[in-house]
């Protein structure tokens, strides 16, 4: 099946650092993913950021096996990438790499992207350029939801007709968009009755006592309100007549949101509900706590995640779900089926005009941006005591709704069957760029080169016909201590080598030579080097330059 070189360094696909981010497990899960279930020969990763390879090999051990032969791409290789045939990026930050590709032409390899956050504006700047580089239809960015993807066709659509207005853009190539879900390694959750007994009695619930579990990182502004959850569990606790337990797993990367989290929590649950702090944030803890509840609860009301991993999550260990009908979980609870989904309102479009007008001029930060607009969304908290109450009362609902959210999560969203949509998408991308004509390399217009964009700075240009002579005779020796000099070289100018150095000194001084009759007799490939690493010797008195 079709391949892809991963673009490879460790934070995007590192959950087991301190607090991690949604992104930062949706992205270990699905390299743990593609090492476990991708059917290639081969890996390929590119290490673009030119991190230690150390690094990068206890981070593929901790997640592989890694059962395969590995190709590693060094960071200024990008030629090498057509040997996978595609590049998977782990954000939507796909048009500079689009604009680097169209130095080799654009039937190098295909681009893909994915979005996670698409909220904050220097991501919404790379998917609104996306519409302006070079992608092609061999390229795809990969939304991970339905209601994400229609975000995202909603900006596009936005930029788009002001091209048009200002412009008067008659053809706009659309970038492509394809729903992937993200997935769940489905086999690292269960229901366990030892597990649940240990836990119950850690956190003091009694055996027979309704509980709900809510997972996930604690933030009032970037992640959830807890307060419709408290309200809702309140009313449900006051309907069954008895206490309602509330256990709450996560953390913050700052104590002060954990804080105000679970502040905002207990201020608006009446004393009906008792909220259970799990201190523990390991990745075994969270494995295994999903096992004390009877029910999942997430209100999601955030315009910073397009997915939500944890009720897919808790489908798999089989805890029916009570999630809000907001954004990627629309895809993956089904009302009635593995849970219910509650009706959740949001103001118009139209009335957030003046909210990320403050955040694009920076008046508000991102937290404030993302915290503002949640507090217009509004989760049915009435539905959601209906839907918590039913499923308290009634163990066979909430087994027969568990146990189809498991079967759910394994059949549509383990990494195994997710993967192979992705290696999908890759081979399709691969048949269209072979049907389509060749491209030639070109450059890229917004990064110009410097020696066209600056032309009128020099007196002029070296040119085939400029005469190129010794300027004094220099021994080998001579010449090669002076050009190893530090003040002289600069690796990252790309200069011609010592020897090619060396050897046009001792050309030149058996007689002058033009420019044409140097690069005449360089191997072709060489030719822009030398071309211009004349200049550089006359610039430190080794040459002397004639019109």
């Amino acid at each position: 099946m079709a391949n892809a070189a991963i673009q490879l360094n460790t934070e995007p696909y590192d959950a087991s650092i301190a607090r991690p981010m949604g992104r930062n497990s949706a992205g270990e899960g699905f390299l743990r993913g593609f090492l476990a279930h991708a059917q290639v020969d081969r890996f390929h990763f590119w290490n673009v950021h030119d991190q230690s390879r150390d690094e990068l090999d206890a981070l593929l051990e901790r997640l592989g096996p890694v059962d395969k032969p590995v190709t590693w791409i060094p960071k200024a290789e990008r030629g090498l990438l057509a040997d996978a045939g595609a590049l998977y990026i782990p954000s939507p930050e796909m048009k500079d790499e689009a604009w680097a590709r169209r130095a080799l032409g654009g039937h190098a390899y295909s681009i893909t992207g994915v979005t996670h956050t698409i909220a904050e504006t220097y991501i919404m700047d790379e998917i609104a350029g996306l519409l302006s580089a070079p992608l092609e239809p061999w390229d795809a960015l990969v939304c991970t939801s339905d209601p994400g993807r229609k975000a995202v066709e909603s900006l596009l659509e936005g930029v788009a007709a002001y091209y048009q207005e200002r412009f008067g853009a008659t053809r706009i190539p659309p970038a492509q968009l394809v729903t992937i879900p993200l997935g769940v390694h489905a086999d690292d959750f269960r229901l366990d009755p030892d597990a649940r007994r240990r836990w119950r009695a850690a956190l003091d619930i009694p055996e027979d006592a309704p509980a709900a579990l809510h997972l996930g990182r604690f933030s009032l502004t970037t992640k959830m309100h807890p307060g419709p959850m408290g309200v809702a569990l309140a009313e449900t606790a006051r309907r069954l007549g008895r206490p309602v337990y509330f256990i709450l797993f996560g953390g913050a990367r700052r104590e002060e949101d954990q804080e105000a989290f679970l502040a905002a929590a207990a201020a608006l649950a009446d004393d009906g509900v008792i909220l259970k702090s799990v201190g523990d944030t390991s990745a075994t803890t969270r494995d295994e706590i999903v096992s004390a509840a009877d029910v999942f609860l997430s209100l999601s009301d955030n315009i910073q995640e397009t997915f939500g991993l944890t009720p897919l999550e808790a489908m798999a260990a089989g805890l029916p779900c009570v999630v809000s009908d907001w954004d990627g979980y629309k895809d993956t609870v089904r009302h009635g089926v593995d849970g219910f989904r509650v009706r959740t309102l949001a103001p118009r479009p139209g009335l957030g005009s003046d909210l990320v007008y403050a955040y694009a001029q920076r008046m508000m930060n991102y937290d404030s941006y993302a915290g503002s607009t949640a507090l217009f969304t509004a989760p049915d908290v009435g539905e959601a005591a209906d839907a918590l109450s039913a499923l308290f009362a009634d163990p066979d609902l909430r087994a027969r709704m568990g146990a189809a959210g498991r079967r759910r999560a394994r059949e549509v969203f383990d990494w195994r069957v997710v993967i192979r949509q992705y290696q999908a998408l890759w081979a399709e991308l691969a048949r269209r760029r072979a049907a389509a004509p060749e491209q030639a390399p070109a450059d890229n217009p917004f990064r110009p080169d410097p020696f066209k964009m600056f032309a009128a700075y020099p007196s002029g240009a070296l040119s085939p016909r400029t005469e190129v002579s010794l300027a004094r005779p220099f021994s080998e020796d001579e010449a090669a201590d002076r050009l190893l000099r530090p003040h002289v070289r600069n690796p990252a100018a790309r200069l011609p080598t010592v020897d090619e150095s060396v050897t046009l000194l001792a050309v030149l001084a058996e007689r002058p030579l033009t420019v044409g009759a140097i690069l005449a007799e360089t191997p072709p490939e060489r030719r822009p080097f030398i071309e211009r690493g004349i200049l550089w010797l006359a610039k430190f008195g080794f040459l002397r330059l004639r019109d």
